[in-house]
Parts: C-alpha cells; structure tokens; sequence
C-alpha cells in the first residue's frame, strides 16, 4: 500500500546532546519500562524474529540498559533470516566506539546499524546461499528509539492523542518511486511478470532476478541492485511514552498502519501483538507468515500498562515520517529535530551514494581483498544519494580491523 508523505513543522534545531541532556537531567521523568509482547501463524516457515529486553552497554552495569526487537521476513528459504537474527545485532554493536558515553552511543548508532547491515550481508554472501530476508531492527534506549530496516517489514509508532508515525520505509518497488528510479538508472529493469501473449500480472519486480523488494539481506543470485543499506531513523518519544508495532508484510498487507495501531489500543503489549494478528488473518486469511511484536515505552509513573491511547477528535489521520522529501543531495544530521506531535526526529537517512565519498577508501582497506572490495564498489556505483558521513571506525568493522 501507498502512503503519501506528511510534512510535520520543523522546530529549531536541537543536537542530540540536548534531548539526552533532558533525558539525563530528568526534566521530572525517570527512564521508563519497556513491555513487549510478540505473536504469528506461519505459512511458509520463513518468519523470525527477535527480542532481547536487557542489553547492557558496559557490563555489569544495569543503568546502561537499552532493548533490542528485530523482525526477519525470509524468503526463497530460512538461511538468510536465522542468520541475521544470529549475527545483525553483534555486528551492530561490534561498529560501535567502545568506552564511550551514552550520548556519544546514541549519536554512533546510526551509522553503525548501516555498517552492521552491510557486515552481515557480506558475511552471508560468502556462505555461497541464496536465501534474502528483510530487516527491521529496533533499538530502544530510554526514551530514544532508533530503527533500521530493508525490505517491508514495517515498524510503527503510536503516541498519545493518536498520532500514528510511519519509522521505516517500504523498499516495495510497486509502492517506491524513488527505488525504481535507482534500480532502473543503476541498469537493472523493473517490470511486471510477463506471461505468454504479453500480458502483464503481478507486482513489480527488479529483474534479473525477479524479487519485488529493492533492498534486503542476502539474495545472491538476484541482480547487484538488490542492495542491503538500511533507511535509519531515531526519534525521542515525549515523556508520555509510545507504542511501537514491528511486522512482517503478512500484517501489513492485510492492515494499514492506523488500523492496526487501533485495533490494540488500551491494550497490554502482550494481548495487543495477538490481536494485531487475529484482525489481519480476519481481513485477509493466512496469505503469508505474519509475525507482530509490540513494544510499550512506558513512563516510571506507569508501572504495567501504556498511557491511554486514543485519537484525537476530528483528526483521524495517519501521519508518517518518511525520508522521500528530502533532496537529491541531502544528508543525514544529527542535530536535526522536526516535531511531529509530540516526538521529535533526531536522525534520518535512507539512502547511500558511496563513490564520491569512499571508493578511495575501499580501494585502500580492501587490499588483497578483491570480493569485499567489489561489493563495496558495486554499492558505491549504485547509489544516488549521499549517505550522513562515516568516521573511519564503522569502515574498520566492517574490514575486520
């Protein structure tokens, strides 16, 4: 399904360090909890998915807790969806700058989920499988939440008063104008399945190949324009909290954002994730596996269930945040800060144009290294759009140093 871009009114630019800083400084709030729960049906067996409540950034240190929720939509087989749930979050975290402070932790994780992606593809690859999988891994610290995902494994946001926001993008070639643009101007052909006499059924697809996602983990024997760079946004979420859905397309085709986001309303995070699943196997059927986890951020002063979420009168409108407004030429930025409601962006990039910025970088950390090297050169020659800068260090990971 398509969703038309909402612009919300950009607030004057606030760094990271300010929102932690109020974070830090308690502004009235402490850290808030972190409820989960998760349910599916499978079809195919290809779902998976992942939660890990309890991550420490220093060992032994509770106050350095974050939480970790992922949803892997396999396809052509399971190989690429078990191993990113085994190996994305490590190589992740592995791109990280150790020793650091949170805000610094916080400020380094987009760009590390990018280098995680791209690490784990890589590694796949090299396993000589063909199995692709998407990817919608979800980093919630405090009140800051950061997602990075390919394919349409869709994550969510609902707020209080109703606010529906969108944190990923679909990377469906039917749906994004801007995918096929790459794809088609990168060589590769988009197209519909053409059946004997020329007629024309199904969604598109990027041919060779014929995978009707532009970007996923994984999938060798597609064309080199299915690529593995994750759309990346981090948010902070107002002091009330917030509701996160994360699901594979089974959900998403059967349910828009918004229906889903009300059809568990006022709900625990474990009864919601199950009836998320029971409306979209009523609307549809089960079509496809449908995975669902739901993640409640809740204030301290709101021990066991989220606030009350409900719409505001006179406004049921879904709202969104995607990256296709931006120019051609545009970054990524740290400091960037648009309000939406009540939450505000910190970050957001979703796409990456490497050659003007680093093929003098793969050429010198991939000496003697011909297949990384020509996976990177593949990537960087692939690409439109600039990418927010990488310091040495993500690249370091990803090579091994």
């Amino acid at each position: 399904m398509a969703f038309a871009a909402s612009e919300g009114n950009l607030s004057p630019a606030l760094p990271l360090a300010t929102l932690i800083g109020r974070e830090l400084r308690g502004d009235g709030t402490e850290r808030p909890h972190v409820r989960y729960g998760h349910s599916g049906f499978a079809k195919r067996g290809e779902d998976y998915f992942l939660v890990k409540p309890d991550c420490l950034r220093v060992p032994g240190d509770p106050s350095s807790s974050f939480s970790v929720f992922a949803v892997f939509d396999g396809h052509n087989g399971v190989s690429a969806a078990v191993f990113s749930k085994e190996k994305l979050l490590e190589h992740v975290m592995s791109a990280v700058p150790e020793g650091i402070s949170r805000e610094d932790w916080l400020q380094a994780l987009p760009r590390a989920l990018v280098a995680g992606f791209v690490k784990t593809d890589i590694d796949f690859q090299r396993k000589g499988e063909t199995s692709g999988t998407t990817a919608t891994l979800v980093v919630v610290d405090g009140f800051t939440v950061t997602v990075a995902s390919v394919g349409d494994s869709r994550c969510i946001l609902d707020t209080q008063g109703g606010e529906v926001s969108l944190l990923t993008v679909d990377h469906r070639l039917e749906e994004n104008a801007e995918e096929r643009e790459r794809v088609t101007a990168s060589g590769g052909e988009v197209s519909r399945l053409n059946l004997c006499g020329g007629q024309e059924v199904g969604p598109l697809r990027c041919w060779p190949g014929g995978l009707c996602l532009s970007r996923s983990i994984g999938d060798t024997d597609v064309g080199e324009f299915i690529v593995p760079i994750p759309h990346v946004k981090q948010v902070k979420l107002p002091n009330t909290g917030g509701r996160l859905i994360i699901a594979s397309d089974g959900i998403w085709d059967a349910l828009s954002s918004e229906s889903a986001a009300q059809a568990c309303r006022g709900l625990r995070a474990e009864l919601a994730a199950k009836l998320v699943v029971k409306q979209a196997l009523k609307t549809s059927g089960l079509k496809d596996d449908t995975t669902c986890v739901v993640v409640d951020i809740i204030p301290s002063d709101h021990c066991s269930t989220p606030p009350a979420l409900s719409p505001k009168k006179n406004q049921n409108k879904l709202k969104h945040l995607i990256f296709g407004k931006r120019s051609h030429s545009s970054v990524g930025k740290l400091s960037k800060s648009a309000s939406l409601g009540s939450v505000e962006e910190i970050f957001e990039e979703g796409s990456a144009m490497l050659e003007e910025r680093y093929s003098w970088m793969f050429q010198s950390w991939c000496p003697g290294n011909s297949i990384l090297c020509s996976h990177f050169l593949h990537w960087h020659n692939l690409f439109f759009h600039g990418i927010a800068i990488f310091p040495l260090y993500y690249f370091d990971a990803l090579v091994g140093k």
